[in-house]
């Protein structure tokens, strides 16, 4: 594969997914911790409560990044373990990130830390969590904490992590934490993170911070048929998934038609003079976020968009996603072409499978490895079609606690026995690590010559 010689492979994780000792050295209760121990709500009852152990473990885990001869590791600061309640800074919680970023910068690897990947204080919740306009404020006051703390040091800063989810997912599907399901909540919850983002870009531009942007899951529709009413389905979904975020963030305006069909169904009243200037602050880069192709009919029964996503064929990821890397080719080009974001990272982008230790002690995925080897490829194409693409980060760098499915998918380059915390590199960790070290060979050979 060629890639730039200034290209950027990483790895992803998130907080609340890999650290664990979630009531340790003075941490908060988040949102995800109520929502774990809600009966039925995560698979098998499982909880975050020690998940890969990171939080003890972080020198070793620092050192598997630096083995895999990546560039740079994405990682995500717990809100709840810098401000238990929200208010008070947490001095240990602090001291925890900052060993993370200076282990990185002791082994050459540069950091990119996420502020918000989807674990919200409790005690926010309680007084209105996203839907209140003041959780906005919040955000950016955590952000001014956190910044000038580690802006020095930081090279690259992720405001909010695919505000989709916490807002359509946790407030209006309830399949994520709170757990609401509320259209009005929802549209109300997306507006405040995009406006926590938008006042939390100069709270870190003035603790120093050189490098800022928002990190959006996209996903690629398609209508099932050129039948009117399944074109219009199809052009709600992507509405609701793709431009609801990325034509304020871009254009500083929510999509028209979209404002027409929600405000049908629902209260648009936290919209306020000045908030979308805001929410368009210029940024640094657009983080792109990659799982699903969905193929879309239309659909009178479903209340909200009346739109239905059909099954699609084969070949799948243990979690139903589809594997299409022109799709993935087909949303880079179609940001940098629609939307002219001036650099991207693809921020996050893997694949779930039920991995296993082989007799020997090894684990190939090899399914994996060919989900990567077509991703890869598909960076390359959306780069060639003019894509100003600077890097990829892999999710994740650990098998680790996923969410409402708890256990039950590994996403990780490194498999982790949950019992004993073993890590194992798997046939994908090499895989990737060997097209980390080669364009890293070619930087060489080019410095050299």
């Amino acid at each position: 594969m060629t890639f730039p010689t200034d290209f950027v492979f990483g790895a992803a994780t998130a907080a609340f997914q890999i650290e664990g000792a979630t009531a340790e050295d003075g941490r908060g209760a988040s949102i995800w911790d109520r929502f774990c121990r809600t009966p039925g709500k995560v698979l098998h009852g499982d909880t975050a409560n020690i998940a890969c152990d990171h939080y003890h473990r972080l020198e070793a885990d620092l050192d598997l990044v630096r083995e895999l001869g990546l560039d740079a590791y994405r990682f995500s600061i717990a809100w709840p373990r810098v401000l238990p309640d929200g208010r008070t800074v947490n001095p240990r919680g602090l001291d925890f990130y900052e060993r993370v970023v200076d282990g990185l910068l002791a082994r050459g690897i540069t950091p990119m830390a996420t502020l918000y990947h989807w674990d919200l204080p409790q005690v926010l919740e309680d007084a209105g969590g996203w839907p209140a306009r003041d959780t906005a404020s919040a955000f950016a006051s955590y952000a001014d904490v956190v910044g000038r703390r580690l802006a020095d040091r930081v090279a690259h800063w992720v405001t909010v992590n695919e505000p989709w989810c916490s807002a359509f997912v946790g407030y209006l599907e309830g399949r994520h934490a709170p757990g609401i399901r509320d259209l009005s909540a929802s549209l109300a919850a997306a507006h405040h993170l995009l406006l926590g983002h938008g006042l939390a870009v100069p709270a870190l531009r003035a603790a120093g911070a050189r490098s800022i942007g928002a990190v959006v899951n996209l996903s690629d529709v398609h209508a099932a048929s050129d039948r009117p009413a399944n074109v219009a389905a199809a052009a709600r979904v992507d509405g609701h998934e793709n431009r609801w975020f990325l034509e304020p963030l871009r254009n500083a305006h929510y999509p028209d038609d979209m404002l027409a069909w929600y405000g049908q169904r629902a209260d648009l009243a936290p919209l306020r003079s000045g908030d979308l200037a805001t929410i368009a602050v210029p940024t640094d880069f657009l983080g792109i976020n990659f799982y699903e192709r969905h193929v879309v009919a239309h659909d009178s029964s479903e209340p909200i968009h009346e739109a239905r996503k059909l099954p699609v064929p084969p070949p799948l990821t243990a979690g139903g996603c589809a594997i299409r890397p022109d799709a993935f080719r087909d949303v880079l080009v179609r940001v940098h072409r629609d939307y002219g974001a001036p650099v991207i990272y693809v921020t996050e982008n893997g694949a779930g499978f039920a991995d296993y230790v082989d007799p020997e002690g090894g684990v190939d995925d090899l399914e994996r490895v060919e989900y990567f080897r077509g991703y890869l490829g598909a960076v390359e194409e959306a780069i060639a079609a003019g894509a100003d693409v600077r890097g990829y980060f892999a999710w994740s760098l650990l098998d680790n606690f996923e969410w409402a499915l708890g256990y039950s998918l590994r996403f990780g380059l490194v498999f982790v026995d949950f019992g004993t915390q073993r890590r194992i590199p798997k046939a994908s960790a090499r895989f990737y690590s060997q097209i980390a070290r080669s364009r890293g060979q070619h930087l060489a050979l080019t410095a050299a010559t």
